[in-house]
């Protein structure tokens, strides 16, 4: 089977990219900062201004305690997006904020047969796509979203999710 060679993802100092990364979280697995810059970096755009993103990642409870206050939902989930304040006055693009359960992330990836490498790199791209303006709500758009995700990680080296 011939494969499209892949494009080479420019670095993040290529894209003139910022990521702030925390750990609330250490356990079970949770990718190094190199990794979710990698991802992340995967999914922005190639051209504008530069961007700064900040990663959270978090256990259970403050999963659960974030997911109540802002969706009303009392449980974990895996991850949400908090949009940026945009163009900065120094010219750079605040794209938002992620916030990553490690725990719930594990869990998924074991019941869906997936390494949990490949779920982290899934979530993180899904994010950073939300951020971007991509929804699923709407059938139309899920297929815009899912169709732009598989591109994505097929870019960088990992399976499409949905199959």
């Amino acid at each position: 089977m011939n494969r499209v060679p892949r494009r080479r993802v420019p670095t993040p100092r290529e894209r003139r990219f910022a990521l702030a990364v925390s750990y609330a979280a250490r356990r079970p697995w949770v990718p190094r900062r190199a990794d979710l810059e990698r991802w992340a970096a995967a999914a922005l755009p190639t051209a504008g201004p530069p961007v700064d993103l900040s990663i959270h990642v978090v256990g259970s409870v403050a999963s659960r305690r974030l997911n109540q206050h802002y969706r009303g939902k009392p449980k974990p989930t895996n991850v949400l997006s908090f949009a940026g304040a945009g163009r900065t006055p120094d010219d750079r693009w605040d794209l938002g904020e992620l916030v990553i359960c490690a725990p719930l992330v594990a869990r998924e990836a074991r019941a869906a047969h997936r390494s949990v490498r490949a779920h982290w790199a899934h979530l993180t791209v899904h994010g950073v796509l939300h951020l971007r303006g991509f929804d699923h709500e709407r059938d139309r758009d899920a297929r815009r979203m899912t169709a732009r995700e598989v591109q994505i990680l097929d870019r960088i080296g990992f399976s499409d999710p949905y199959r």
